[in-house]
């Protein structure tokens, strides 16, 4: 008489024979992980040498004084942080006319932006033809190289450029710019600031259209129903909806207004008169333009006070956001 195997003997059987299983199956893996390994490595070892070494490189910098090409760094400890905020008597009054500039740039570039944005995407929002054109039209300024665009603006803003030009043909002479728009102190640093506005608009405006294509369409019947008209619904349903993309425009914005100098580098170099001068362009002419000056410590030193500026501004905006949701 033979004797049938049991219920759990023909399990463990069974898995014995299924094939990729047990020591195989684990060898198949630590394979798989082995091959993944070896296809990141070079993303790794790219981001160490250019993301942390070149950190480490420009924060250990901030503390020293140094030109670029001699062999040796000086150790001055925190004095670079002194000098750039108030010890200094060359340095330090140029940073804070900088500080300035750049805290009108944060205050109205965002703003504005955000004017600007939010009632292009609602009207965007409910077009119902050639919405995929106009989109696209809107975001030809991001997507246009910058210099060439710089350039440009140059020339509309000139003496006789575009701009005068066709203010005289409207009879509103007596508005005209005769140093030009970028050569007047009293109009280079809002005509900056309009550029820059011009410059942000397209991706925030495509942020809040998304956001506005999200919102259940029930809720603005419902406010349509109770007697809403066109503005009270964008303002008192639609722009609530939305404060988490306006958070993040904002964020954005301040980032960029902190930061970025590109635009105030090739269009007024920070002139006239130092009245268009930013953070960051001061950091690149510590660093660059100063003819073989020990002066990367102080750029570097600039630098991270920036950072750290964009790091205490990121982590309110987060604080907010959170609290508001």
């Amino acid at each position: 008489m033979t004797l049938q195997p049991t219920l759990p003997a023909r399990v463990e059987k069974g898995r014995a024979a299924v094939p990729g299983s047990g020591p195989s199956r684990r060898k198949d893996r630590r394979y798989e992980a082995l091959t993944g390994y070896l296809f990141i490595a070079p993303a790794v070892v790219l981001f160490l040498v250019m993301g942390l070494y070149t950190v480490g490189y420009g924060f250990t910098l901030s503390f020293a004084k140094w030109n670029g090409f001699a062999p040796n760094w000086e150790w001055v400890g925190l004095d670079n942080y002194k000098d750039l905020l108030w010890r200094d008597p060359v340095y330090a009054p140029r940073v804070r006319h900088a500080a300035a500039n750049t805290i009108w740039v944060m205050v109205a570039a965002p703003a504005l932006t955000v004017v600007v944005s939010f009632p292009l995407a609602v009207l965007l929002n409910q077009v119902k033809r050639f919405q995929g054109v106009l989109r696209s039209v809107y975001f030809l300024p991001y997507v246009t190289s910058g210099v060439a665009v710089f350039f440009a603006w140059q020339y509309i803003l000139q003496p006789d450029g575009a701009i005068n030009s066709l203010l005289s043909g409207l009879g509103l002479g007596s508005l005209q710019q005769p140093q030009g728009w970028l050569g007047n102190p009293s109009t280079a640093m809002p005509t900056m600031i309009m550029i820059t506005v011009w410059g942000h608009v397209p991706v925030a405006m495509l942020l809040y259209l998304t956001g506005l294509q999200g919102i259940d369409r029930s809720i603005l019947e419902a406010s349509e129903l109770d007697g809403a008209g066109w503005w009270r619904t964008n303002m008192s349903v639609v722009w609530p909806l939305v404060r988490p993309i306006t958070a993040i425009v904002l964020l954005l914005n301040l980032r960029e207004a902190l930061q970025g100098f590109q635009t105030f580098l090739v269009m007024t170099n920070g002139g006239p008169g130092d009245h268009t001068n930013v953070l960051g362009l001061e950091a690149y002419r510590l660093a660059f333009l100063k003819n073989l000056s020990p002066t990367l410590g102080l750029a570097s030193a600039l630098g991270w006070l920036l950072f750290a500026a964009a790091l205490v501004l990121a982590l309110i905006n987060l604080r907010a956001l959170r609290s508001k949701t």
